[in-house]
């Protein structure tokens, strides 16, 4: 078995001291280019790969982040994961992916497991996070910062859109449009996002003197939103809604599906559809689905920055719930209003 390659002998090629390798390969200490470059010369050499996890045993840092997850199908997720993980690898972090359901008793298998990692801090995306777990989590000095939820626990960041407030363009859009019979489809009722956008897409009715005309739950799922779908239009024309707003895009996806190829409607001419999220087929020409945007960029952003706060200065740092304004993305699927700007 050939020998395996130290820092020391890596020093030693470079000409430097093993605390200037050390250096080299410690994410955000500091080295002098000329340092660097004879360091990674000589580990180059001799095939040198520093021990993350002895580093971590003597730092006390594992600089790794749990990242947590439970919903994939909607392409919001997966587009927001990336951008997280790059962020993440960019300051000095490997990610740990986890997935959970909402269960329960899943989610808390799944810290518990994160938790054994030795992770510096854990980033929960469309997960919601028990007052127990939190409690697990901050007497383990791990920092947890949400993701799309929010969440009214102490200690614990949050990072979402402004969803009240994105829903209630979509009310408005929809009631100057001069639709009479509005639907909605929810989302999973125990998700704030969920909540939020169903209680300011009510507000914007009920302050023009209307309210939702049918009601169905997708439950964020395939095979439940075209149950929901079918249950709430396949009916007579005087019956079924004129416009309806689905609680993601994921979901309005599936809707517009069934309108134009299972019962033969036409969108936005029988009915208009809006959506919520602004993935990146929505935007296709098969769909143009108008729609609320997140913005997924800020919100990774700050949730990247909340996150290394708590992990830098854990006695500084303060929670921070941020909330993200969310524009209305106006494309085909939905009547517009005269006069309507964007």
């Amino acid at each position: 078995m050939a020998e395996r390659v130290t820092a020391q002998m890596v020093a030693e090629r470079a000409g430097v001291s093993q605390s200037a390798v050390s250096r080299v390969f410690t994410p955000g200490a500091s080295a002098s280019p000329k340092t660097v470059e004879k360091v990674r010369k000589a580990a180059s050499e001799l095939g040198y790969r520093p021990n993350v996890l002895a580093r971590a045993m003597v730092s006390g840092r594992s600089r790794m982040i749990g990242l947590v997850v439970a919903y994939l199908d909607n392409q919001f997720y997966p587009e927001a994961l990336e951008k997280l993980s790059n962020a993440l690898q960019a300051a000095g972090y490997h990610v740990l992916v986890f997935m959970a359901s909402q269960k329960a008793g899943n989610i808390n298998s799944v810290v518990e497991e994160i938790l054994d990692y030795q992770v510096d801090g854990i980033i929960m995306a469309s997960v919601a996070l028990s007052s127990d777990l939190t409690s697990r989590c901050q007497a383990a000095g791990v920092p947890v910062v949400l993701f799309n939820r929010y969440q009214d626990l102490e200690g614990t960041s949050a990072v979402t859109s402004d969803n009240r407030a994105g829903a209630r363009l979509i009310g408005e859009f929809l009631v100057a449009g001069g639709h009479e019979r509005i639907g909605y489809i929810a989302g999973w009722e125990g998700a704030s996002t969920q909540r939020d956008r169903e209680a300011g897409f009510r507000e914007a009715l009920s302050e023009a003197g209307r309210e939702i005309h049918s009601r169905e739950v997708g439950d964020f799922s395939t095979d439940r939103t075209f149950a929901a779908a079918r249950q709430m239009f396949d009916r007579p024309a005087e019956q079924r809604p004129d416009a309806v707003f689905v609680a993601n895009d994921h979901m309005a996806l599936i809707v517009m599906d069934v309108l134009r190829y299972e019962l033969g409607l036409s969108v936005p001419g029988d009915v208009s559809v809006v959506g919520y999220d602004d993935v990146p087929t929505a935007g296709w020409l098969a769909y143009r689905l108008t729609t609320v945007r997140q913005r997924a960029n800020l919100m990774v952003e700050e949730t990247v920055k909340a996150l290394l706060e708590s992990i830098d200065s854990p006695e500084t740092a303060r929670p921070r719930h941020v909330t993200i304004e969310a524009p209305l993305i106006v494309r085909a699927s939905a009547r517009v209003p005269e006069g309507w700007t964007t």
